[in-house]
């Protein structure tokens, strides 16, 4: 991405597997309000203040440990981080 060229706002899409009503984006360390979409895809708003100029940013999911799938999984955890680079 381009930084000059960044809307105001832009949706982010988080594609995995074995989400659940509890998975969260994470993006560069602040929790985001999430959409789930389906068990392999979230959505979250990105907006113009979480980046403030060029940079990487990191993007995560994170599932909270639990015992059914609207609680989080058994195991629950953070994704490996996926880098979002704006030149």
């Amino acid at each position: 991405m381009v930084f000059s060229q960044l809307p105001p706002s832009f949706v982010l899409t988080a594609m995995g597997s074995d989400f659940v009503s509890s998975s969260v984006v994470v993006f560069n360390g602040a929790t985001l309000a999430t959409s789930v979409i389906s068990n392999s895809q979230l959505t979250a708003n990105i907006t113009s203040a979480m980046i403030p100029g060029s940079g990487s940013f990191k993007v995560e999911v994170h599932t909270p440990a639990g015992t059914t799938g609207d609680l989080g999984c058994s195991s629950g955890g953070t994704s490996s981080a996926q880098i979002l680079t704006v030149n």
